[in-house]
């Protein structure tokens, strides 16, 4: 044997080990598989700073797939959480001022005019006689007035409402309780106040048993509602909306006494004054499959007898529908971002597979010569490139669980990560390292052996 061909076989032998023939029978078997990996692994570690540049866009691709989905997760569940808790078998109907009125008290040209609008005691028995598979109705009014204890003050909205509202718009009584139906029918002076109001009425003392001033009335309190979150105002604020912070809960009855029929709000150098029976109503469906009739219904009835529009119609359901359609879309757009970014990262693996077999080309001449057929040509290439894409879907996958958690440790935003985001960008950072290791595996399989020792 000459020199050059010595000097090739010793090459070879440095980066295949031991390339003598075995059995065909042996070819498929572990020993096989173990020779494989031994080599891919040689391979790549020969080349190790290049081997980690080209997994970096597996690794980023994997790494937005789980962070991504993870924060847009977790804001989905915010979201319908806050949905649901106005309920989903509910129908909230809110009185509104007409856009022509609207216009007119902007405008100060009827100063002094009672302006009438809104939802009515009239409209509520209506829906409750006509409208079957209604379970309840929670009537209420909606005042914006000073509320004090001694020199602490809060600009609050005092809620006129029934004994059952808590049950209906799942909002409990933190401590304490709400208001009876004896108190209700009593017209009684209690209250029940927002979880936010006991920070600013009673910052020294315990706030159930104290009273509460509004006006020249005084309240007695006899429960603390339960903080809930605001709703984003898209979705159609209500008790929680980000304009409303603070709450304070009366019998209705104990309202219409307290307030009258009119509401008056002052003005420079002059007043305006409303009248409005109801500012907000209520109805709970029996059926959750009955909620779309029913609000039909309830728009028909509403829309007999006006000639404006001076209500709103918010229903949870269609809006809890609609952020799950949201979340579909959202997570639609983050995948493809993804998938383009795994895209990139396996064009980088091509790009250098492709260097790679140029490289090794004196290699894959020598095994040729000494009995490797191109299918094992073809699987140590894939394996190698397997092998990137795995290593670099597995750092994606640490650093994709990873940085929801530093999110929401640093900026207090809830963040899901579910285990199908996990497998999915595992999986696919797998399969682009084979879709994409196929072709130069090819290519190097389909070298001629003699062409291929001849190369420098």
């Amino acid at each position: 044997m000459n020199a050059p061909a010595a000097a090739a076989t010793a090459t070879a032998t440095l980066h295949t080990g031991s390339l003598r023939p075995r059995a065909r029978s042996h070819r498929l078997g572990i020993g096989h598989w173990r020779r494989v990996l031994r080599l891919g692994i040689k391979s790549l570690w020969a080349h190790r700073l290049r081997s980690l540049l080209t997994v970096l866009g597996i690794v980023f691709g994997v790494c937005s797939v789980i962070a991504m989905l993870a924060i847009g997760e977790g804001a989905s569940y915010e979201a319908q959480e806050q949905l649901k808790s106005l309920g989903s078998q509910n129908i909230i109907l809110r009185s509104i001022k007409p856009a022509e009125d609207q216009k007119v008290s902007e405008s100060g040209s009827r100063q002094n005019y009672t302006l009438t609008y809104g939802l009515k005691e009239v409209d509520v028995r209506r829906i409750r006689s006509t409208v079957p598979g209604i379970e309840a109705v929670v009537p209420g009014r909606i005042i914006r007035d000073f509320a004090w204890n001694v020199r602490y003050r809060v600009d609050c909205e005092i809620v006129g409402t029934v004994s059952w509202y808590p049950e209906m718009r799942n909002h409990p009584v933190m401590k304490g309780r709400f208001f009876t139906d004896r108190e209700y029918d009593g017209k009684e002076n209690v209250c029940v106040i927002g979880a936010e109001m006991v920070e600013r009425l009673f910052p020294f003392e315990q706030a159930l048993g104290g009273s509460v001033r509004v006006g020249r009335s005084y309240f007695k309190v006899v429960g603390v509602m339960a903080p809930r979150p605001r709703l984003p105002a898209t979705a159609g604020g209500g008790d929680n909306s980000a304009t409303t912070v603070h709450r304070m809960f009366i019998p209705l009855s104990t309202a219409r006494t307290h307030y009258g029929e009119i509401l008056f709000k002052r003005r420079s150098g002059s007043f305006e004054s409303e009248r409005v029976e109801l500012h907000e109503v209520t109805v709970k469906v029996d059926e959750l499959d009955r909620v779309r009739t029913v609000a039909a219904a309830i728009e028909d009835i509403l829309k007999f007898d006006r000639k404006k529009k001076d209500y709103d119609m918010l229903v949870p359901l269609e809006l809890l529908k609609r952020a799950e359609e949201t979340r579909r879309l959202f997570n639609i757009v983050l995948g493809s971002i993804a998938a383009i970014s795994l895209l990139v990262g396996g064009i980088g693996i091509m790009n250098i597979m492709l260097a790679t077999v140029t490289e090794r080309t004196r290699e894959i001449g020598v095994r040729r010569a000494l009995g490797a057929r191109r299918a094992d040509i073809i699987t140590q290439f894939v394996a190698e490139a397997t092998m990137l894409s795995a290593a670099g879907g597995l750092l994606g996958v640490l650093l994709g669980v990873s940085i929801p958690w530093v999110v929401t440790a640093t900026a207090g935003m809830k963040t899901i990560i579910t285990w199908w985001s996990l497998a999915l960008s595992f999986g696919i950072s797998a399969i682009v390292g084979i879709a994409f290791g196929l072709y130069p595996a090819t290519r190097a399989a389909q070298m001629d052996p003699v062409e291929a020792l001849r190369h420098e």
